[in-house]
């Protein structure tokens, strides 16, 4: 069975986070100001944006072995890749054997296409493993890095998308690759800053600049996020 991918997000600089805080019915309090893990807030995004730490990255050391992905964390058969199908099936596939998938139908909506096969997708991270890597994760645990691979608890972390759109993006950040689905631009952004905050990431001055310019062009809505670190 697919785990329970609440919607949730990432984590933001704590200094200026008590100014920006925000209740939410699961969060009674404001979190700490070290920011524990499974504290959860809601901001608005471009508050959220703004408490996000900007420097400049290096990608020094990166090895995509280095975070260990496509596990089964709750041993029932399925690895993360076929829970995030499973759980964002359009129409469900038939499970066998393995967790082997068969039928079913997907939305991509990096680039706005339907598919009716599972080989033709890809569950992208939505911030890529090498973009994790330069902007904190290269000083995290492996254990850490394994969590943040495998991160079932914010439906925003993982998404199933096309495979020829999951290799256009690579591991590019939002200053050189955003969706080709201009409707889908500002979920994108979104749930780029809302993952950053989650795993408590920083961002490059280009990539602040990019989330800055489009975000200007969106709905200025609220973001939800149960820190992971």
């Amino acid at each position: 069975m697919p785990l329970n991918r609440t919607l949730q997000p990432a984590a933001v600089t704590l200094s200026v986070l008590a100014a920006l805080l925000i209740p939410t019915a699961t969060a009674q309090a404001a979190p700490h100001a070290e920011g524990a893990p499974g504290d959860t807030v809601t901001l608005p995004v471009r508050d959220a944006l703004k408490a996000l730490t900007i420097h400049d990255e290096t990608r020094t050391g990166y090895e995509r072995s280095k975070f260990r992905h496509w596990t089964d964390a709750d041993r029932d058969g399925c690895s993360t890749r076929q829970e995030v199908l499973l759980e964002e099936a359009a129409t469900a596939p038939a499970q066998g054997a393995n967790c082997a998938l068969t039928g079913g139908s997907w939305y991509s909506p990096y680039d706005d296409r339907y598919f009716t096969e599972a080989r033709a997708l890809d569950v992208d991270h939505l911030v890529p493993l090498a973009e994790a890597w330069d902007s904190g994760a290269s000083a995290w645990s492996a254990a850490e890095r394994q969590e943040y691979a495998n991160d079932l608890g914010d439906s925003r972390a993982l998404i199933a998308v096309s495979a020829a759109s999951n290799r256009s993006k690579a591991d590019q950040d939002p200053a050189t690759w955003q969706p080709p689905a201009e409707g889908y631009l500002c979920q994108y952004v979104t749930d780029w800053v809302a993952d950053k905050t989650r795993w408590q990431l920083s961002i490059d001055p280009s990539e602040e600049a990019a989330l800055s310019e489009t975000l200007s062009r969106c709905p200025a809505g609220p973001i939800t996020v149960t820190l992971a670190r």
